[in-house]
């Protein structure tokens, strides 16, 4: 029998393939999986099987919801005025944690990258454009990572959005340059967001 094979060395491959997990994270991952009373496992199961049968983008926004338009969309209580562009749905979540910003997102599903195939036609920068038409927002901040590609990204939108009479900031450098929003603290992102500063040509 291939070793492969094995159910356990099947779920550690599988449970390595998720974004920044290591061999042998997976494996007490697994372990800790294997561990679990059967009732617990089959409701992580259930919960994974109903999360990725009831879980769709907002049609409006991108984010990740379960009804449409989200959350986020719905709200009458947030800023109609300011619209916070980030690059995938994760990223909401991370600003959202540091408690000041109440505007609109957008998400991109991702960011300018030529060396992985992803130009603008790959990105809801459309949607984006049409948003800003249809909507009477004053300002669009650009809250990509400080990655060379979301640089990239931001000062491509900088450029594609002076045609409106918008006020265009990007977050602070509160952002360590090379990290992703994901990982950066409540209070670093909060820093970011107040210390925005306006993207000129």
């Amino acid at each position: 029998m291939n070793q492969n094979d094995h159910p356990l060395n099947r779920l550690i491959e599988e449970i390595k393939k998720i974004p920044g997990i290591g061999a042998k994270t997976a494996q007490r991952i697994a372990f800790y999986i294997i561990g679990l009373p059967k009732e617990e496992s089959d409701r992580l199961a259930d919960s994974i099987k109903e999360a990725k049968s009831k879980i769709f983008f907002c049609s409006n926004c991108n984010s990740l919801t379960h009804i449409d338009p989200c959350y986020y969309c719905t709200r009458d209580c947030r800023d109609e005025g300011i619209l916070c562009v980030v690059e995938e749905p994760f990223n909401i979540a991370s600003i959202e944690k540091a408690g000041i910003f109440q505007g609109r997102f957008h998400v991109l599903l991702g960011a300018l990258s030529p060396l992985k195939g992803v130009g603008p036609d790959e990105l809801k920068i459309d949607q984006l454009i049409e948003r800003i038409r249809k909507n009477n927002f004053q300002e669009i901040i650009l809250a990509t990572n400080t990655t060379a590609e979301g640089e990239a990204t931001a000062h491509y939108l900088a450029r594609l959005l002076t045609e409106f009479n918008l006020r265009i900031t990007r977050l602070a450098m509160g952002l360590p340059v090379g990290s992703d929003l994901d990982f950066a603290d409540q209070i670093t992102i909060k820093r970011a967001l107040e210390g925005r500063t306006e993207i000129k040509d």
